[in-house]
């Protein structure tokens, strides 16, 4: 039966590169779009449209999925999200690493919560009122949202460095149930940090089986990613099949001198393990991780540079070294003078960064912090750093692969139903660049530069991002759970 084609759309663009998602080679064609929808794709020229883009042979490909990210407020605060449309971004997950602006009512911010809340009026009593605040003043990607498992714990525990008691635990999974009926997808962790870091395996686990009930997802920054990062697999690992839920490795890296290499293992251990269960991970292109400054990772980096400090802003964007020769004293000394605060940490090893993103089942989050005052450059240049850097340059694997990990990969992983593919029937998430000139301009000591080679970013049929700027259109959407289709998908096992 042959597809019948419309005889009019809203929008063609015509011409292009089409990178489909899927990993296949790209062809040559055209895209019709009407409201939000694609309604046709191929070589179009009987189908006129209202209004005509001409690609010249650059490239069409869904809009990406950044994984991981921390804009949970930013979505708000600034909802024109240059730092993520200039990428081509269409669709974040926020409330990563343990860390969400709801539910909790709360007069204190602990780090790393800090990271996305500024004041206490930045968060919400409950899940409902943000995704609703999300409805009522759209930003101009789409969003889901997770609970952080530590936003639970501040909420019930009179005191985080221990277990909860069943009846804490009762208290925080009734909040879950709430969130996850609100539309939130699912719950993150992040076992490192110290609001989270007394909470045992089994308090984890009772909390994932209320995300198995709701059939969503669960992320995770785990407990350690360094020495003893093998422990902390197997604790995701066990927490994934304990409680039946999909599990989500969030920026997968193997930290400090001594370790560097030991992704052969970790890789070798994850596709061991997702051959009987759902787990899938995510990865920035970056040898530096950023987080809050603390003493924990001063030993395993290289250098240190500071992205904020509420009692020294004037120190954002110094090396934490120089600082500390400036104050005479020692780098642990430095960093409680300066918190709380923010700081880049130089830890990984070039060679596990690229083979942790040839993985075939790597997908790509940004982990951007946007309320850094001297930001990661992630947070402005993963994508296209990715495309333009170990696509075009390093040649590490092809565009269309890419394009894929960045797309149908994580559109699967959480259940974004009819997005991250050139399809008809899709969501109109599209991103027009140039292969030839796409490449990050953001770096570590002006991280805020807008990536070259980026043409075009539409979200839901309407162009956010054109010739370099915002275009002032907000047509993201609150993506709630109920709409979405099941999450963790891996082939491996038929989930």
């Amino acid at each position: 039966m042959t597809e019948t084609k419309p005889q009019h759309a809203d929008l063609v663009i015509r011409s292009a590169r089409l990178i489909d998602g899927t990993g296949s080679p790209s062809t040559h064609g055209d895209v019709a779009i009407s409201n939000d929808r694609i309604v046709a794709v191929g070589l179009l020229g009987k189908i006129a449209g209202s209004y005509e883009i001409e690609a010249n042979g650059k490239a069409l490909a869904p809009g990406f999925i950044d994984v991981h990210t921390h804009d949970d407020r930013a979505l708000l605060s600034d909802p024109t999200m240059a730092c993520k449309a200039s990428q081509g971004v269409t669709t974040v997950i926020t409330g990563n690493c343990g860390i969400s602006l709801a539910p909790l009512s709360s007069r204190s911010l602990p780090p790393p919560l800090d990271l996305i809340a500024d004041q206490p009026g930045s968060l919400f009593t409950d899940f409902a009122a943000y995704l609703n605040a999300l409805e009522a003043d759209p930003p101009a990607v789409n969003a889901a949202a997770q609970v952080g498992h530590s936003t639970l714990r501040i909420g019930a525990l009179d005191n985080l460095e221990r277990a909860a008691t069943d009846k804490e635990i009762r208290r925080m999974r009734n909040q879950l149930d709430q969130a996850l009926e609100d539309g939130a997808i699912g719950m993150s962790t992040g076992l490192y940090y110290d609001l989270a870091s007394a909470a045992p395996t089994e308090e984890v686990i009772e909390l994932a089986k209320s995300v198995n009930d709701a059939a969503g997802i669960h992320t995770t920054h785990m407990r350690n990613e360094g020495d003893h990062i093998e422990t902390s697999l197997e604790e995701s690992f066990r927490i994934g099949r304990e409680a039946d839920v999909p599990i989500v490795i969030s920026h997968h890296k193997v930290g400090g001198l001594s370790n560097h290499g030991r992704s052969r293992q970790t890789l070798k251990m994850i596709d061991e393990a997702r051959t009987h269960q759902a787990i899938a991970f995510d990865v920035y292109p970056y040898v530096a991780s950023s987080t809050v400054l603390g003493v924990k990772r001063l030993e395993a980096a290289s250098r240190i540079v500071v992205t904020w400090s509420k009692p020294h802003p004037e120190m954002s964007g110094r090396d934490l070294s120089d600082i500390a020769d400036e104050m005479g004293c020692d780098l642990i000394q430095t960093a409680q003078a300066l918190a709380p605060a923010g700081a880049i940490y130089f830890m990984m090893s070039e060679d596990d960064v690229r083979r942790i993103l040839s993985h075939p089942n790597a997908m790509i989050g940004s982990d951007g912090l946007p309320h850094d005052d001297h930001p990661h450059p992630r947070l402005w240049g993963t994508f296209p750093r990715v495309l333009g850097h170990y696509v075009r340059e390093q040649g590490l694997f092809t565009l269309e692969e890419a394009v894929r990990r960045m797309t149908t990969l994580p559109a699967a992983q959480f259940g974004l139903v009819d997005r991250g593919k050139i399809s008809v029937g899709s969501y109109a998430d599209l991103v027009l660049f140039n292969p030839e000139t796409v490449i990050d301009r953001a770096t570590f000591e002006a991280p805020s530069q807008t990536a070259e080679g980026i043409d075009l970013v539409m979200v839901n049929g309407r162009i956010i991002w054109k010739e370099g700027a915002p275009t002032g259109a907000r047509p993201g959407l609150a993506l709630r759970r109920q709409s979405l289709g099941p999450m963790g998908l891996n082939p491996s096992v038929g989930r």
